[in-house]
């Protein structure tokens, strides 16, 4: 397996600067490179990465997308003086040439190209391309919004060619649409493009009608062109992992890419000028950790806007932080979509209905009429004047924490060890005599037999380790899973965490008490029973062939906007008998789940599961998850169950309400 995160920068491009005056293309600066990496040297993690140098692209290079036309005039502005550079410059929307561009221009495109060659090659797991000039507004014979070659795209053809890749997604989260990206592949299905922007009802740059949701691609591009407006400022964190939960990732699944690459803009930042965005850092370590479930890990992400430096350089490491291994950040704020996200969302699960077999049977769609007002919602756009520097530097004192000295943590327990992956730690298993008096003292009533006392030795030391912040996550084997997943339950609140969600997946034959709303219990079983609930009791019944496709419409359409919305400080998932998800399934909802609680998770393994054991614990130290191969969509009878699900808690858990019928 690859391993690592590269990362690539080249002072040089920080030469690439505008000479004149221009209120339009002054917020563009060589600082917005060379501050972005000092933050990340602050944090100490440019040692922690793989080095990788630029090179210039090659003109053959940048031919696989832009016009020989562009090219020359690009090539003719070196030796230009100021006033030539002006006169060219203007037969461009929102673009200035300086006698470096051409060359800064092409180390960005051979930065990108040796980012994708180090992760194809497996030299890298993943890794980020800091560059200048960005490129997703470059179209095939203009320059455009600050961008001249369109690097992302030409490392999608690039890919293309030099792996034989067919199917790269590229995933732009600048708060602008890349429409030089979504022309250069608007007919070609081998590329789905996903860019969410500001778009204010094409009031907002670049003002085209092509960027609204209902363009979604031409000809045999058909379905693989996603756009995403946002028709007000001041979104958040919720609605974009609401993006993320329910429209994106569905289809990103169902496509099954073999790279992803990201035009990672973080003008779509708090505090960011051309933004005027609510959404904190944290948010792209969890948009990152989301994408890395994909493509076995391969993730490139590219620099593209960010004009306000401290949110910029914050949210980069971030992603950095990320693509590293190091546990995800909690998210901050409510986790409550707001009525205009949820409308651009609805709109392009609408428009996109025809192309995608994960929404085949998800009921007629009526595009979204702001008059339906929906009881629970809240309009939370109104910005905020803040000082955004300061106010990032409370904030990231206040969301981040050490990481633990170990990720991963299982006990010596019948053999076990022997057959975990080499990152997974030992930890002694606690002592007979003081489990004992543990459970004496606080779960007698829910361990009767002494036969199944000393079985919880090993889950316990593991918690412990967990609880106190010495182990990130961990993994037991057990004869009990049920057992020893409610007694960690029960010691978790006794510890003092509030909230802990538990995911358990087979007949939970032991249910705790919920403890005042201190638990939620998410339980995936196969029960042939009317679907029935409790406050903080789910049964999630799928039925049997539950592996892939009714996953997916599981995962994402209810467990993790549930478990986001609850926002738990510890997730325990427990796997018991007559368990109805597969391997792969149960490995990649580990994945996913590591993305709350700081990445504190707990998982209870029955002990005669050993490839299971072997995948979760994979899982838990980072690996790829396995592909799931070709898409199979859910029945409708099993998307039904799951609208009836979200019908039935969607006031409760304000991350359900952008799926289906609201």
């Amino acid at each position: 397996m690859a391993s690592g995160t590269a990362l690539i920068y080249d002072e040089e491009m920080t030469t690439h600067k505008l000479l004149w005056s221009d209120p339009i293309c002054d917020i563009e600066v060589p600082e917005r490179l060379s501050s972005s990496y000092e933050q990340l040297k602050s944090y100490g993690l440019v040692e922690r990465c793989v080095h990788v140098p630029a090179r210039e692209g090659s003109e053959e290079e940048i031919l696989l997308v832009h016009s020989l036309e562009l090219l020359e005039v690009a090539k003719s502005t070196q030796t230009m003086n100021e006033e030539e550079l002006k006169r060219v410059s203007e037969n461009y929307d929102a673009f200035f040439f300086h006698p470096s561009t051409y060359r800064c221009a092409r180390l960005a495109v051979g930065a990108t190209l040796q980012l994708v060659d180090a992760v194809m090659a497996a030299r890298a797991r993943n890794g980020m391309a800091l560059v200048r000039p960005p490129g997703h507004h470059s179209q095939r014979s203009a320059a455009n919004g600050f961008c001249l070659f369109n690097n992302v795209a030409i490392a999608a053809e690039y890919a293309k060619l030099k792996y034989g890749l067919q199917r790269i997604l590229i995933v732009d989260w600048d708060v602008h649409h890349g429409q030089g990206t979504q022309y250069i592949f608007e007919e070609d299905p081998s590329v789905l493009y996903f860019s969410w922007h500001r778009y204010e009802h094409q009031e907002f740059w670049p003002a085209l009608k092509e960027s609204d949701y209902d363009a979604v691609g031409l000809g045999k591009g058909k379905g693989f062109n996603i756009n995403l407006p946002w028709n007000k400022v001041g979104m958040g964190n919720s609605d974009y992992l609401a993006a993320f939960l329910h429209v994106l990732l569905p289809m990103a699944f169902e496509f099954d890419p073999e790279l992803v690459i990201v035009s990672s803009g973080y003008d779509s930042g708090i505090g960011d000028p051309e933004g005027q965005m609510n959404a904190t850092p944290e948010v792209f370590a969890h948009l990152t950790h989301f994408l890395m479930q994909l493509a076995n890990g391969k993730l490139c992400v590219i620099l593209e806007g960010g004009y306000h430096l401290k949110s910029l350089g914050e949210s980069v490491c971030m992603t950095v932080k990320t693509l590293l291994g190091d546990p995800v950040p909690q998210i901050t704020g409510e986790m409550s979509p707001c009525l205009s996200a949820v409308e651009s969302i609805q709109n392009v699960r609408a428009a996109h209905k025809p192309y995608w077999k994960w929404l085949a049977y998800e009921g007629s769609f009526s595009l979204f009429k702001q008059m339906l007002l929906i009881n629970g919602f809240i309009q939370k756009l109104k910005i905020t004047k803040i000082n955004t520097k300061r106010f990032l530097e409370l904030h990231m004192q206040n969301i981040l924490f050490p990481v633990p000295p170990i990720k991963t943590a299982t006990t010596v327990s019948g053999g076990s060890e022997h057959f975990l992956p080499e990152h997974v730690q030992l930890v002694k298993e606690m002592d007979k005599t003081e489990i004992k008096a543990l459970v004496s003292g606080f779960y007698a009533d829910l361990v009767k037999e002494d036969k199944t006392l000393l079985s919880l030795g090993s889950m316990l030391a593991i918690l412990d380790k967990i609880l106190k912040k010495e182990v990130c996550n961990g993994i037991a084997v057990s004869p009990t899973a049920a057992l020893s997943a409610a007694v960690a339950l029960r010691h978790s609140v006794r510890f003092g965490f509030q909230r802990v969600l538990c995911v358990f997946v087979g007949d939970m034959q032991i249910i705790p008490d919920t403890e005042d709303g201190r638990m939620l219990i998410i339980n995936i079983c196969e029960k042939k029973q009317i679907w029935g609930f409790v406050f903080v009791l789910t049964n999630l019944l799928l039925l049997k062939d539950a592996e892939g496709n009714d996953f997916f419409s599981a995962a994402l359409g209810f467990i993790l906007p549930v478990a986001y919305s609850y926002q738990p400080n510890l997730t325990v998932i427990a796997v018991g008998p007559n368990r109805n998800l597969g391997i792969s399934g149960i490995s990649l909802l580990v994945a996913l789940l590591q993305g709350l609680a700081e990445s504190r998770i707990l998982a209870v393994i029955e002990d005669t599961e050993i490839n299971l054991i072997q995948s979760v614990a994979k899982a838990l130290v980072g690996a790829s998850t396995p592909p799931f191969g070709i898409y199979v969509p859910p029945t409708q009878e099993k998307v039904n169950k799951i609208k009836t699900l979200r019908d039935q808690f969607q006031q409760e858990w304000k991350m359900l309400q952008c799926s289906g019928k609201l």
